[in-house]
């Protein structure tokens, strides 16, 4: 018997991301705290829709107390939003496109019109590639210390052996993402350096993303509040995701599964999408996820140039949500994909597709 097709999951709500916002992100941020770093994008955010922060139904975050190095670190972080009055708030340990899950998940309930998603991150103060070795099993995998780079490095080597890719190909995309960052504003200036020389074989630097810090913020609003705050909402039609297996080695580095699937339930291949935010940290896993959602070559990928012009840890997923909502604000996309991963070599996929009213 043929296995069951999975079905797309209907948001009850009809939920839009109304305003976006982000760092400049750079290579460190010593100067500044989280909190410092985080207000003016908050300030951006609530600007763009006049409303003030007792306006707001519920607020979300996400970031990593390892990479902050203290326990709890968020709660500093709601200074720069105000706790008081009390307000309806939570926190996940994951990048912020999965706040922004849990948010439009409050707003499907009714319990809330309006939300804030904020997350943020600094990686310039330690060794990310260390840090990162914390989320792997810590039995078999993490006593190895292998970082992200060298993980990535094996997925690479698994799709060139497959046929997949080969290393010219890779530093296509490299090139053809900082060539977009360059229009970018809020890109990392000076990570388009060229590919220089191997960080672990087959990839190069170039190959890798930049090491920095920043921070992202987005409202969301349900139904006519969204069109009341925003002349074109980027209304979230379809939204998913999913885990792979968290032993590496029971997994083909060369496929993601749970992209696919969450993509099947976020409604992605109902119809055709003309631009797609991949959270693809590594030329080999833009491959990969290509792939998964079956984008072809009439699809814009990463115009704002991806996580190789800027990736701030735990805020880089949400950024591509951002990205694309800001697509469809201003007119330059009616309908999109934007994606966010986390853990090693893809392990987890969050998919959703948005799309503008008609004009």
């Amino acid at each position: 018997m043929a296995p069951r097709k999975p079905s797309v999951m209907r948001p009850a709500r009809e939920v839009a991301i109304v305003a976006f916002g982000q760092t400049r992100h750079q290579r460190s941020t010593d100067e500044l705290s989280e909190v410092e770093m985080l207000m003016p994008v908050l300030h951006e955010v609530l600007a763009a829709t006049g409303l003030k922060t007792s306006d707001i139904g519920f607020t979300c975050s996400g970031s990593s107390d390892y990479l902050a190095g203290r326990a709890f670190s968020f709660t500093m972080a709601l200074d720069g939003v105000g706790a008081w009055p009390p307000i309806s708030e939570s926190h996940v340990e994951m990048d912020g496109a999965w706040a922004l899950y849990e948010a439009w998940t409050k707003l499907q309930t009714g319990e809330a019109d309006t939300a804030l998603v904020y997350s943020y991150g600094k990686s310039s103060p330690g060794s990310v590639r260390d840090v990162l070795t914390r989320q792997l099993d810590p039995y078999y995998v993490a006593p190895l210390w292998p970082d992200a780079v060298a993980l990535a490095a094996l997925q690479a080597q698994a799709l060139i052996d497959a046929g997949d890719t080969d290393e010219p190909a890779l530093a296509g995309i490299a090139t053809r993402s900082r060539a977009s960052a360059d229009a970018n504003p809020h890109a990392q200036r000076g990570s388009s350096a060229g590919q220089g020389d191997y960080a672990v074989r087959p990839l190069r630097r170039g190959d890798c993303p930049p090491v920095g810090d920043g921070a992202a913020a987005v409202i969301l609003a349900a139904g006519d509040r969204a069109r009341d705050l925003c002349e074109r909402p980027a209304w979230i039609r379809g939204i998913d995701h999913r885990i792979e297996a968290h032993a590496l080695g029971v997994r083909d580095l060369t496929e993601s599964p749970s992209t696919r699937l969450a993509a099947e339930r976020a409604g992605v291949f109902e119809r055709p999408v003309d631009t797609a935010e991949l959270h693809a940290p590594f030329t080999s896993q833009e491959v990969v996820l290509r792939k998964a959602l079956a984008l072809g070559d009439d699809v814009e990928v990463n115009p704002s140039g991806g996580a190789l012009a800027a990736n701030p840890v735990m805020a880089a997923g949400l950024i591509r949500l951002g990205e694309t909502a800001a697509r469809i604000h201003r007119g330059a996309s009616d309908r999109a994909v934007a994606h966010a991963t986390s853990g090693p070599c893809l392990q987890q996929n969050l998919v959703a597709v948005l799309e503008g009213d008609a004009s």
